[in-house]
Formats: structure tokens, C-alpha cells, sequence
């Protein structure tokens, strides 16, 4: 039985969810350390319960595309790990906004005061959008086609595996 997690039924929906718990109970912003890790280890658990359900309907879907490559990959434990260290770096920034776009992290807002520990931890500047992304080494636009931040929330870009 889920305690933090409500009715996660994707991956994108388990992230969101943790990005907010975050907020919430991490120590830096007053949280319980014990919380906090009680919340890791039902992430955890329901990662490994999605990625089974993945894996199930990949069984049964045997085309092999850049987006099915994709698809596996977003599932893999490793990368997902590198994306909540990164969270746990940026949680407590005042004044930011955090948007999580499937393997994507984009930030925007006052940051300012931050750039610096930004680009430490590997976010690069996008100009056109005016926010800053950090994406793990695997994964990448497929296209040179320039996307809006609307058209990348709809999910209409692509990735390949690098």
C-alpha cells in the first residue's frame, strides 16, 4: 500500500509525485530525514512495480523502434537514479519553477544566483526557452527540429538512445 504516492500509474506520474513530495519533506526545507527516507524506498518499490508492467507490455509489443528504445530506457534504474540525485540538488533553490518532461528536468524563474551550481551539476542554458535542462547522457532529440516548450510538454518530441 502506497502512503506517499497516490494512484502513480506511469512513470512520468511517479516522478511528478516525487518531485512535490520533495518539496515537501526534504530535510533542507525542514523535512524529516526518516520521512524522506521512507519516501525513497516507496519510489523504489513502485519504479520496480512499473517497470515490471513495462516490461510485460513490451513483451507483447515485439516492434523495435527509437521511440520503443526510448521507452525501455526511461525504465532503466540507473538513469532514473541520476535524475533524482539532480532533483535533490535543485529542491530547495528559491524562487525556481521545475518541470519534469518524461527524462528532462527544465527550470526556470529567478535563477539567477544560481547558474553557477546549475552548470556543476550539468544543466545547460537554453536561450530560445530562456530555461535551463539537464537530460542524462543517454538520452537526446532525434530531430534538429526546434520544439516549444508547449509542443516538448505534449510530448511531441522524440529521443533516441545515445
Amino acid at each position: 500500500m502506497a502512503r506517499y504516492f497516490k494512484n502513480a500509474e506511469t512513470l512520468e506520474q511517479l516522478r511528478k509525485q516525487y518531485k512535490d513530495l520533495l518539496k515537501k519533506h526534504h530535510p533542507d526545507n525542514g523535512g524529516n530525514l526518516t520521512d524522506m527516507q521512507e519516501i525513497n524506498a516507496e519510489y523504489d518499490r513502485l519504479f520496480k512495480v512499473l517497470k515490471d508492467r513495462h516490461e510485460s507490455k513490451s513483451a507483447e509489443n515485439t516492434e523495435n523502434n527509437a521511440k520503443t528504445d526510448f521507452n525501455n530506457m526511461k525504465y532503466d534504474f540507473t538513469e532514473d537514479q541520476k535524475l533524482r540525485e539532480v532533483l535533490q540538488q535543485i529542491i530547495t533553490f528559491e524562487g525556481i519553477n521545475i518541470e519534469i518532461v518524461g527524462c528532462w528536468i527544465w527550470v526556470d524563474g529567478n535563477t539567477y544566483d544560481y547558474k553557477d551550481t546549475l552548470k556543476s551539476i550539468g544543466f545547460k542554458w537554453a536561450r530560445e526557452k530562456k530555461k535551463w535542462y539537464f537530460h542524462t547522457e543517454a538520452f537526446r532529440k532525434r530531430s534538429k527540429k526546434k520544439l516549444s516548450m508547449e509542443d516538448i510538454l505534449k510530448g511531441e518530441n522524440e529521443y533516441i538512445i545515445k
